[in-house]
C-alpha cells in the first residue's frame, strides 16, 4: 500500500482546518475490484464519465496520485558498495592470511592473497547492479504516450501524464499506458504473455468478471506494458505507476531478496569452524611450547605463524572461483549462460525444478494433432508449423475417399487470415497461432487455394466466437464457410457430412462427446461448418449463419511438448529431481501437457491460483512437496510456491520468459531465464540465460553442475589433508619439543606451488559414470560430506609421518639441516602429487588404468609441479631464500618409492570406506524390511 496522500474531501468544499483531509490510496487489488464492476459503476467510483476528465481535474489528480511511473531506486555509494563486498567470513580468512604472510616478510605472497579478495570485491560490485537491470528492464515496458479524452476531445499525451479515471483509447500496435477497466471493445486483442505467460492473445470485452478470478482471466481489463494486436477499445484508467500490476512485479522484484546459495552457505560454515580451529591451536602451541618445554617467544612465534600460514587453506577461495570459472566457460558451449559463479555449483543441488509450459516444455507452435469428421478421426503427424506430415485415419480405414477431411480442411483454410513463412527450414506464422496451425493442417492435407476466392467476410469477435466468409470455387459453387467454438458452430448445425459427400441429420450428443474428450486431453478445439445456400456473395450478415449450416467436423490442436524435453524429465527423475509445472493456462490443458511430458499421472492434483491465494503460507509448504502442476497462477503465486518449497528443505531452480516470472526467478536458488523469447527484465533477474530456450538445456547444466560439484569435492578433499599435514608437522614439533622439520617459507613454498598446479588439475575432472543416477546431494551436508572425515584422518597421518620419517632419517644418517629439510619438503610435495591421482575418483578406486587417462591437466600440472621443485633444489639463487639444499639420486628415489606407498594405503583406505558403506546400506534395508 503507498503512502498516505493527501487531497480535498469529495464530500465537502472546504478543507478541515484550512489542511486536506488525509487519504490512504488503495492498491488495485482493495479498490472494489474493477474487474468485477461493470464500467459504468467504475466511473462512478473514479468521478468521471465517457467524455473524460477536464484538464483542470487531471492536474489535480496528477499531483495528489503523483506521475504514472515506477520509481527509480536512488544509486547506492559505489565506494561504500565496494567496501561491502569485504563483509564475508572467507574474506577475513583470506586478508588474515595476507597479514601473517606480509608478518613473516612473504610480501610477494601477501599481495597475490589480497589481489583475490580485491577481484573477489569486484566480481561483486559487477553483479550488485543486476536487480537495478531489472527493475530498469520493467520502466522499459511502460507505454510513452497515451492516446487519452480530455475536455470531450482526443488528444495525445505523455503516459506518465495519466490519472485514475482518464478515458483512454487503444488500437492495433499500441502499448496499453495503464490499467484500465474497459468501455467499449471491438474485436480487441492483448497478448499478455509476458504478465501472465500465455501464449495466445487474449480476447477482451466489457463484461464483468467474479471477484475471484486471477489476472489470466480478467477479459474486462487491460493492462499497463501489455501490446495490442487487433481491434480497438476504449477504457477508464483503474490505476497507474506502482498500484498496476506490472508495478506491483516490480514491487515485488525490488522487495524478493536472492537466497545464498549452498556453496555460499557451505564456505561460510568451513572459514568459521577453520578459524576459530585454528586460533584455538595456535593458542594452544604458544601455551605447550612455553610452559612446558619453555621456549622462547623468539621460538614459539615464528613457529606459530608458520603453523596458521600452513593451516590456513588461502588458496581456497581461488580454488572455488576458478573451479566454478572454468565450469561457467564448459557450460556456455552447452548453450546455458551463467550470470553468477555460485550458481554452477547451486545446479548441482538442485531437488526441484520449476517450469513454465509455454515455450520451455513446448514448442510455442500451436500444431493440429487430430481430426475428425463426421466419417472418420484423422491423426495429424509433425509438429510446428512445418507443413510436413502424414494425415493418417486412426480408424484404420484406408479408403482414399477423404471428401469428408477434404471438406474440413476447406473450411479451415479458407475461413482464415493467417499465413506461413519459412526461411530455410523454419517456417513461422504471420497472424494469429491457431490459424497458422490450420493453415499448416491445410498444408499436410494437400489443399491448393488457388482455385478459391474469398468475398464476403465476418470477422472473429469474442462476443460471437466464430468467423465466417463467403468463398467462391472457379468453376463451381459459392458458399458460406464458417470456423469458431464447436458449441457454437453446432448450434448452427442441422445436418453434417458423412462418408462421400451424403448429408444426415446431425448426432449433436456424440458431438458434444467427442469435443469434451478432446478437450480433456489438453486440445484447443475448433469447428467447422458450411453452407451450400448463398443469395449474395457480396454480403454476409450473422443472420446468414444463424441456422441450417452443415456440419464438417472439428480440430484438435495442441502446442506440442518438445521431444528433447521429454527425455530431458525422464533424466530428472533419474537424478532424484522433482519437475513441477507453473503456468497461467488452464488446468484442464496443464494436467494434459503434464500427463504428456510425464510430470503427472492421471487423476494427479492440479493446484490453481485462486486455490493458492486462499491457502496460508504453512498451508502451502504443506502441499507443495507432492503437488506437480499448478495452473492459472499470477507472479505472486510463483513466488510463494518457490518459498514454500524452499521451506522445506529444497534447492529450487525456476525458469521462466515473462516479466511475471521475474520476483520468483530472483527468489529461487537458481533462476533460469530464456534467451531467444525471455524479456530483458527476467533475464536480469535470473542466474542463468538459456541461449536455446530449451528445456533439455538445463538437464545437461544440472549434469555440469553435478560434475562441477564433483571436482570442488575433489580439490577440497585434495586440499585439506595436505593443509593439515603441513600444519601438523609444524604442530608436533612445538607440542613435543623436536626439531622443526619445515621452515616456514619452505610451507609456503609447497603452498604456492601446489596451488598454482596441483589444485587446479582437479577442476577439470570429466563428469563420473553415473553421475546422473544419483539423488541430489543435500546442501545441509557441507561442502564435503562427513564420511570424507575418516579420509582427511588417514591422509593426514600418512603425509605427516612420511614428511617427520624422512627428515629424522636424513638427519640420523648424518645430512645437513638443509638438506633433511629439503629432502621432507621434496616429500612432501611428491606426497601430494601422488595423493591427487586417488582424487580423481571420489569414492571409486583408483587402482585402475582409467586414473591415467582422461584429463590431460593432471600431467601438465605434475610436470609444473616437478620443474618447479627441481628449481627449489637446485637453484643457487633458491637456498639463501628458502633454506634448501641440493639432493641425490637416492633422495629423489626412495621419496617416490614413498609416494606410491601413500597412494596404495590411501586406496586401501577407500576400499575399507566402501566396504563400510555397504554394510551400512544392507543394515539399513534390513531394518526397513523388518519393520
Amino acid at each position: 500500500m503507498r503512502r498516505a496522500r493527501t487531497q480535498p474531501c469529495r464530500d465537502c468544499s472546504a478543507t478541515r482546518f484550512g489542511q486536506p483531509h488525509p487519504v490512504t490510496r488503495l492498491s488495485p487489488s482493495s479498490h472494489a475490484s474493477p474487474y468485477s464492476r461493470t464500467g459504468d459503476e467504475m466511473l462512478d467510483e473514479l468521478s468521471t464519465d465517457r467524455t473524460g476528465l477536464s484538464v483542470d481535474e487531471a492536474a489535480r489528480r496528477l499531483v495528489v496520485d503523483g506521475p504514472n511511473e515506477l520509481p527509480q531506486a536512488r544509486p547506492s555509494n559505489p565506494v561504500l558498495t565496494f567496501l561491502r563486498q569485504f563483509h564475508d567470513i572467507l574474506i577475513y580468512v583470506l586478508l588474515a592470511s595476507a597479514v601473517i604472510t606480509f608478518l613473516i616478510g612473504d610480501w610477494i605472497d601477501a599481495i597475490v592473497i589480497l589481489a583475490v579478495t580485491v577481484i573477489n570485491a569486484i566480481v561483486g560490485l559487477i553483479q550488485n547492479g543486476r536487480t537495478q537491470k531489472a527493475l530498469d528492464g520493467i520502466r522499459a515496458m511502460l507505454s510513452l504516450t497515451a492516446k487519452t479524452r480530455r475536455a470531450e476531445e482526443w488528444t495525445n499525451i505523455n503516459a506518465t501524464d495519466l490519472v485514475a479515471g482518464d478515458i483512454v483509447r487503444v488500437e492495433p500496435g499500441d502499448k496499453v499506458p495503464a490499467d484500465a477497466r474497459i468501455l467499449q471493445a471491438n474485436l480487441l486483442r492483448i497478448d499478455e504473455s509476458a504478465l501472465t505467460g500465455e501464449s495466445l492473445p487474449a480476447d477482451k470485452d466489457a463484461a464483468s468478471v467474479d471477484a475471484d478470478s486471477g489476472v489470466g482471466d480478467r477479459h474486462d481489463m487491460l493492462f499497463s506494458g501489455t501490446h495490442v494486436t487487433a481491434g480497438d477499445g476504449t477504457a477508464v484508467v483503474t490505476a497507474t505507476g506502482l498500484d498496476t500490476e506490472i508495478g506491483r512485479i516490480h514491487s515485488l522484484v525490488n522487495a524478493t531478496r536472492n537466497t545464498a546459495t549452498p556453496i555460499t552457505r557451505q564456505l561460510n560454515s568451513f572459514s568459521k569452524r577453520i578459524s576459530v580451529l585454528i586460533l584455538v591451536v595456535a593458542a594452544v602451541m604458544l601455551l605447550v611450547g612455553w610452559l612446558l618445554h619453555g621456549s622462547s617467544l623468539g621460538q614459539l612465534v615464528p613457529a606459530t605463524i608458520g603453523f596458521a600460514v600452513a593451516a590456513i587453506p588461502e588458496g581456497l577461495p581461488a580454488l572455488v572461483t576458478i573451479t566454478l570459472a572454468l565450469g561457467v566457460r564448459q557450460m556456455a558451449s552447452r548453450r546455458a549462460i551463467v550470470r553468477t559463479l555460485s550458481s554452477v555449483e547451486t545446479l548441482g543441488s538442485v531437488t526441484t525444478i520449476c517450469t513454465d509450459k509455454t515455450g520451455t516444455l513446448t514448442r510455442n507452435e500451436m500444431t493440429v494433432r487430430t481430426a475428425v469428421t463426421p466419417a472418420a478421426r484423422y491423426d495429424v503427424e509433425g509438429t510446428g508449423y512445418a507443413p510436413k506430415g502424414a494425415i493418417v485415419n486412426s480408424d484404420g480405414n484406408d479408403s482414399t475417399d477423404r471428401s469428408d477431411l477434404d471438406a474440413l480442411v476447406e473450411a479451415f483454410a479458407l475461413c482464415n487470415d493467417a499465413h506461413l513463412t519459412s526461411t530455410g527450414e523454419d517456417w513461422q506464422v504471420v497472424g494469429d497461432p491457431t490459424e497458422g496451425a490450420l493453415r499448416a493442417l491445410a498444408a499436410k492435407a494437400g489443399f491448393d487455394g488457388a482455385s478459391y476466392s474469398r468475398h464476403a467476410v465476418l470477422p472473429f469477435s469474442a462476443e460471437a466466437k466464430f468467423m465466417a466468409i463467403t468463398s467462391h470455387k472457379a468453376g463451381g459453387d459459392t458458399r458460406i464457410l464458417l470456423k469458431g467454438a464447436p458449441r457454437v458452430v453446432l448450434d448452427r448445425c442441422s445436418h453434417e457430412l458423412g462418408a462421400g459427400g451424403v448429408k444426415r441429420p446431425i448426432d449433436r450428443p456424440e458431438w458434444e462427446r467427442i469435443v469434451n474428450d478432446l478437450s480433456a486431453t489438453g486440445l484447443r478445439v475448433l469447428a467447422a461448418a458450411r453452407s451450400d445456400t448463398v443469395t449474395d456473395s457480396e454480403q454476409l450478415s450473422a443472420d446468414d449463419c444463424e441456422s441450417g449450416l452443415v456440419f464438417l467436423g472439428v480440430a484438435g490442436i495442441l502446442d506440442p511438448p518438445r521431444a528433447e524435453a521429454v527425455a530431458a524429465i525422464e533424466t530428472m527423475h533419474t537424478a532424484g529431481i522433482r519437475v513441477k509445472m507453473i503456468t497461467g493456462d488452464h488446468p484442464g490443458t496443464a494436467l494434459a501437457i503434464a500427463m504428456e511430458m510425464r510430470i503427472a499421472q492421471e487423476g494427479s492434483r492440479v493446484l490453481t491460483g485462486d486455490v493458492v491465494h486462499r491457502m496460508t503460507d504453512e498451508e502451502l509448504a504443506e502441499a507443495a512437496p507432492d503437488v506437480d502442476v499448478y495452473a492459472r497462477t499470477s507472479p505472486e503465486h510463483k513466488l510463494r510456491i518457490v518459498t514454500a518449497l524452499q521451506s522445506r528443505g529444497q534447492v529450487v531452480a525456476m525458469t521462466g520468459d515473462g516479466v511475471n516470472d521475474a520476483p520468483a526467478l530472483r527468489r529461487a536458488d537458481i533462476g533460469v531465464a530464456m534467451g531467444i523469447k525471455g524479456t530483458e527484465t527476467t533475464k536480469e533477474a535470473a542466474d542463468i540465460v538459456l541461449a536455446d530456450d530449451n528445456f533439455a538445456t538445463i538437464g545437461r547444466a544440472v549434469e555440469e553442475g553435478r560434475r562441477i560439484r564433483d571436482n570442488l569435492q575433489k580439490s577440497i578433499l585434495f586440499l585439506l589433508p595436505t593443509t593439515s599435514a603441513q600444519a601438523l608437522v609444524l604442530l608436533l614439533a612445538v607440542v613435543i619439543g623436536f626439531t622443526l622439520p619445515l621452515q616456514a617459507t619452505q610451507i609456503l613454498w609447497v603452498n604456492l606451488i601446489t596451488a598454482v598446479t596441483l589444485s587446479l588439475a582437479l577442476a577439470t575432472e570429466p563428469a563420473e559414470p553415473g553421475i546422473m543416477q544419483r539423488p541430489p546431494t543435500r546442501f545441509s551436508r557441507g561442502i564435503l560430506d562427513r564420511s570424507y572425515f575418516a579420509r582427511i584422518v588417514w591422509v593426514t597421518a600418512l603425509i605427516t609421518t612420511a614428511t617427520i620419517g624422512v627428515f629424522f632419517y636424513e638427519e640420523s644418517i648424518g645430512s645437513s639441516s638443509a638438506e633433511a629439510q629439503t629432502t621432507a619438503v621434496t616429500m612432501l610435495t611428491l606426497a601430494q602429487l601422488a595423493f591427487l591421482f586417488s582424487c580423481r575418483f571420489l569414492r571409486a578406486s583408483s587402482l585402475r588404468l582409467a586414473t591415467l587417462r582422461g584429463n590431460r591437466a593432471i600431467y601438465v600440472s605434475g610436470g609444473i609441479l616437478l620443474l618447479l621443485q627441481f628449481g627449489f633444489v637446485y637453484a643457487p639463487f633458491m637456498h639463501p631464500w628458502f633454506h634448501s639444499a641440493p639432493l641425490g639420486i637416492r633422495e629423489w628415489a626412495y621419496t617416490s618409492a614413498i609416494a606410491v606407498l601413500i597412494f596404495v594405503l590411501t586406496e586401501a583406505g577407500k576400499g575399507a570406506e566402501r566396504v563400510h558403506m555397504r554394510r551400512s546400506m544392507r543394515r539399513l534395508t534390513q531394518s526397513k524390511v523388518w519393520r
